[in-house]
């Protein structure tokens, strides 16, 4: 039995330190920190221009009440339908977070375009550089008069 625990222990220890679970964990964190920016930036920035450019309407408290026997005049806002009970659809909720899906993705695209562009820039760097052309004229002439002496 210890051993069996021994076994496992071992296994889970070279699990955890294969360098792909720790890339996952890292990316994991840097993820999680990710979205508070991303949603301050959809919630902050992006929504107000949203709004501002739909005459004022603020998403967040779009809703479509799934019932209309309490619902009256005063239930503009999404919390206060919640707080009188009724059901509803949050339209507007959606609406946000499609908005902060799109601007994340598209902020991942953009980052992931310019890794790509470092990793190629750093391939070219790599990769021998073409002889010149003098050397390459050179190097037919010399095999040309090998094929000829033969």
């Amino acid at each position: 039995m210890v051993e069996k625990i021994t076994s496992i222990v071992g296994e889970f220890k070279a699990f955890i330190s294969r360098g792909n679970v720790i890339d996952l964990a890292v990316g994991i964190i840097i993820g999680a920190a990710f979205t508070g920016i991303v949603n301050s930036l959809v919630n902050d920035v992006v929504m107000p221009i949203i709004g501002l450019l739909t005459s004022g309407v603020d998403f967040s408290n779009i809703f479509i009440p799934l019932s209309l026997e309490k619902m009256n005049d005063t239930i503009k806002t999404v919390k206060a339908a919640k707080e009188a009970g009724i059901p509803i659809i949050s339209v507007g909720v959606f609406i946000n977070a499609i908005i902060n899906f799109l601007i994340v993705s598209f902020v991942i695209f953009i980052l992931v375009k310019q890794i790509n562009k470092l990793k190629r820039k750093e391939e070219e760097e790599k990769a021998p550089a073409a002889p010149a052309e003098d050397v390459v004229l050179l190097s037919e002439i010399r095999d040309i008069l090998k094929n000829q002496t033969k």
